[in-house]
């Protein structure tokens, strides 16, 4: 009995002690989490149950307190959002969707093209090295940006640091200005016609966690919401409607999501050469003006609304604009497939662009 309760014969520390030390940090995080996305319900401020943990937690992560979530909590957040999200495409608005595959092309391409300048410009304006320089405003995912540096020789902390920052400001920005300018959806897409089924939604969960699951062993980049959210873009848009997803669910995955988000801030982060974040926040900006700018233009050529195109070319994550598109009734499907695209064509390109490029980017010594 004794020894059931203790972690080893030297600690001498009960097992429920243990426990507790390991679980209280990530309670807290939660607790913290839930009181910022109160706050923010309560002032009414855009994507209230993502912004409010993100803050809530990045402010005191910076400030030292030992907060933490574990990843499958995070890959839970995704896998609830891949799975609403997916919820959204029924057979005519998939139909509709294919008419604009060639802006969705057009989109990538411009991303990465941006993503290449961006990268000089933060190579110019901080002195880090090239490889930093590229992978750290590449628009793709901060953990697979990162892996990538890594791969070729980059600093993985100012890559991730610049990702994580990135994605702070855009999800800061971008739905604060929307809601400053009084902008609401006015997409006519056809939402899931189906209601909450507990049966029908548990063969949808145990389905798109299993597609999820084997995704994520083949190391496919955001699998546990590409999975769930291929899964059910297929049923629904093949006019398979098992259930909804619940709206207390959907706030739970933001919740996760920005605890998630909030965590990759920290002490080091602070003390992240000031010079460096500086420049990435600089460069950040002129990413999103550029990336605004083309939406813009997209929207006049392509008939897409326009707020609709400004989400679907933002420089942001798939979930964070996916469920600004969600929040603000913007065309969920089309910013969604806008982001998916880009993002799986990102972490397949982004390597073997840089190798090409490597001469042309190391060709000049950065102004130090």
């Amino acid at each position: 009995m004794t020894a059931a309760l203790t972690t080893d014969a030297g600690a001498g520390v009960p097992s429920w002690r243990r426990w507790l030390q390991a679980l209280w940090p990530v309670a807290a995080t939660l607790a913290l989490g839930l009181a910022g996305a109160a706050l923010c319900v309560y002032l009414h401020t855009p994507l209230p149950w993502m912004i409010g943990p993100l803050l809530a937690v990045a402010g005191l992560r910076m400030a030292g307190a030992p907060l933490r979530l574990p990843q499958p909590m995070r890959n839970g957040g995704q896998w609830i959002i891949g799975l609403a999200l997916g919820l959204n495409f029924t057979p005519a608005v998939t139909a509709q969707l294919l008419q604009y595959a060639h802006w969705v092309i057009l989109s990538v391409g411009v991303a990465l093209v941006v993503g290449v300048l961006g990268g000089r410009l933060l190579q110019r304006l901080s002195g880090v090295d090239s490889k930093t320089a590229f992978f750290a405003i590449a628009i793709g995912g901060s953990s697979e940006m990162a892996i990538q540096a890594e791969r070729y020789g980059g600093r993985v902390d100012q890559v991730a640091a610049a990702h994580s920052l990135r994605i702070l400001m855009v999800v800061l920005i971008i739905p604060g200005l929307f809601r400053l300018f009084g902008l609401h959806g006015t997409d006519l897409y056809v939402p899931v016609g189906a209601t909450f089924d507990p049966r029908g939604f548990a063969q949808l969960a145990v389905l798109t966690l299993a597609v999820g699951w084997v995704l994520n062993r083949f190391r496919v980049p955001n699998a546990w919401i590409i999975g769930p959210l291929l899964v059910t873009i297929a049923l629904t848009a093949g006019g398979i409607q098992w259930s909804t997803a619940p709206r207390w669910m959907v706030n739970i995955g933001q919740l996760l999501i920005g605890c998630a988000l909030g965590i990759r801030f920290n002490r080091a982060f602070m003390r992240t050469a000031p010079r460096y974040m500086a420049s990435v926040a600089a460069a950040s900006l002129l990413l999103m003006g550029v990336m605004a700018a083309f939406g813009l233009g997209l929207a006049w050529v392509s008939g897409i609304p326009g707020p609709t195109a400004v989400l679907a070319t933002a420089p942001g994550g798939i979930a964070e604009m996916s469920l600004t598109a969600k929040v603000l009734q913007f065309g969920v499907p089309l910013v969604t497939v806008f982001h998916v695209s880009r993002v799986l064509t990102m972490v397949l390109s982004i390597g073997p662009l840089y190798a090409w490029l490597r001469p042309w980017l190391e060709r000049e010594r950065p102004v130090r």
